[in-house]
């Protein structure tokens, strides 16, 4: 099971094909946020909660699958 958010952003965005600008733009910033992106997904920036409930809603997912570590999103995550 992935435990961290960033993990489980990079899994959830390469799911869904997207680049990180892509993610960026579908989240409701520039392209150019494609760094931020990257700092989210190798754990050095945490999002506001803001953030969390975009990507949640865009892939999905509860916000509780995003934050906490017990929580699997499939069975074989188990």
């Amino acid at each position: 099971m992935i435990r961290r958010l960033g993990g489980k952003i990079r899994r959830l965005r390469q799911r869904d094909q997207l680049s990180q600008a892509d993610l960026a733009r579908r989240i409701g910033f520039s392209k150019r946020s494609r760094g931020y992106i990257s700092e989210i997904e190798n754990d050095k920036k945490t999002p506001p909660a803001e953030v969390i409930v975009r990507l949640a809603l865009l892939f999905g997912v509860s916000t509780d699958y995003l934050l906490r570590d017990d929580i699997p999103m499939m069975a074989d995550e188990d």
